[in-house]
């Protein structure tokens, strides 16, 4: 376990490997900052964005992301540093803004968002499907922080999260419509250290989910069990991402922040942490659409 950076993040978020460019992306929401780590040399690169960017997708074309910034989903130039406006996915509202978000196996984006003012208990939160022609379905409403979104390697079944209820759902999967069925509770985090934040799924199918506010990365099998609890040197870890030349690696981001009761001093807070756990991911899908198309 070790750190791979000594950039430290207000709020680092959405680890994402890109197997074409054999990097590391992370985000700095609240620093307005994409970040890009070459692990060959070490080297970080960072864009500085006009608004939030809450989560990140690859497309085909390497150095073109898709970001969730704000209210809207916006095309990130690497190269030329610049951004261009594609959809809105929600109104602007006060305090509102997307959050955590992953392309399902077909390359559609999911994407939710949450009031940043968590405080106040608003269930305001929304959760999008959004195609690779821009169309916008809203799945579900009354979320208060979206978070978990993950694809077990097969397709066929859905992971989210809602981190003020402690709770993470199973969903049924159809790839080619693009339903989620069957919703059932997967993870209560009554008992469990810390809250469900963002989560990644190994090769075997088993999900990885950030403990925030309880300084571990939890494992859990298809079936629900809890097979690890993997303690990390920070308070506030807040998403994990397989990667590597093996995608053997886990990526896990944190938050330096002092958001809620403040701990012991920690060395490695807001960095983004490498572990060895042992197993293998499984690579990210792009995002099926693209400028212009």
């Amino acid at each position: 376990m070790r750190p791979v950076t000594d950039v430290i993040s207000t709020l680092g978020e959405c680890p994402l490997w890109s197997v074409q460019e054999a990097c590391l992306y992370w985000i700095d929401i609240e620093g307005r900052d994409v970040h890009r780590l070459d692990p060959s040399s070490g080297a970080v690169e960072t864009v500085h964005l006009p608004g939030r960017p809450g989560s990140l997708a690859v497309t085909s074309a390497p150095g073109m992301l898709l970001v969730a910034m704000e209210h809207e989903l916006v095309w990130l130039d690497w190269q030329a540093g610049t951004t261009e406006p594609w959809i809105p996915i929600e109104e602007p509202r006060p305090r509102v803004r997307l959050n955590d978000g992953r392309c399902d196996p077909a390359g559609r984006f999911w994407v939710g968002s949450f009031d940043t003012d968590t405080s106040a208990g608003n269930h305001v939160g929304m959760l999008h499907r959004v195609g690779g022609d821009g169309s916008v379905l809203t799945v579900r409403r009354d979320i208060g922080v979206s978070n978990g979104l993950a694809f077990s390697p097969d397709g066929r079944t859905m992971y989210f999260a809602d981190s003020p209820k402690e709770s993470v759902w199973a969903f049924d999967y159809d790839v080619d419509s693009g339903a989620a069925t069957n919703e059932r509770l997967f993870v209560d985090f009554a008992d469990l250290p810390g809250k469900p934040d963002g989560a990644a799924v190994d090769s075997l199918g088993c999900y990885w989910v950030a403990a925030v506010f309880g300084w571990a990365i939890i494992r859990v099998t298809p079936t629900g069990k809890i097979d690890r609890i993997v303690e990390v040197p920070v308070h506030k870890p807040t998403m994990p991402a397989f990667g590597g030349s093996s995608l053997d690696q886990l990526f896990v981001t944190s938050m330096s922040a002092q958001v809620g009761p403040v701990p012991e001093p920690q060395e490695h807070a807001g960095k983004v942490l490498c572990l060895d756990v042992g197993v293998a991911g499984i690579a990210e899908p792009p995002f099926l659409g693209g400028p212009g198309g």
